[in-house]
């Protein structure tokens, strides 16, 4: 059985960098588009970014875009999240996903187009 497990979380203080892991374990992630998801304390569940499979194409929310890279070692079965010049507003939980086989690149924005979650791995950026 295939499970997603992030790592790399803790507390930084702004304008610091983080780099997040999500190891595929049981199976490999090839020809999935993965993705970041986040969710605040008392807030909804967010996209932050997604990548296709192999690579070729990202789709970055706008209030990360420039800040956080996302990257894949197809190999390893690994996705990363680097995030630099962190914000306290970037302070949650984060989650890797993997897109359903087939899913459309137009929706890597939708939650509901993932269908294999880790377990998050939090976040926390002090003012």
């Amino acid at each position: 059985q295939v499970q997603l497990v992030e790592s790399g979380g803790g507390l930084v203080q702004a304008g610091g960098s983080l780099r997040l892991s999500c190891a595929a374990s049981g199976r490999t992630f090839s020809g999935y588009a993965m993705g970041w998801f986040r969710q605040a304390p008392g807030k909804a569940r967010e996209f932050v970014v997604a990548i296709s499979w192999p690579a070729s194409r990202t789709n970055y929310a706008d209030s990360v875009k420039g800040r956080f890279t996302i990257s894949r070692d197809n190999a390893k079965n690994t996705v990363y999240l680097q995030m630099n010049s962190l914000k306290p507003e970037d302070t949650a939980v984060y989650y890797c996903a993997r897109a359903r086989l087939g899913a459309p690149w137009t929706l890597a924005t939708m939650g509901g187009e993932y269908d294999l979650w880790g377990q998050g791995t939090q976040v926390t950026v002090s003012s």
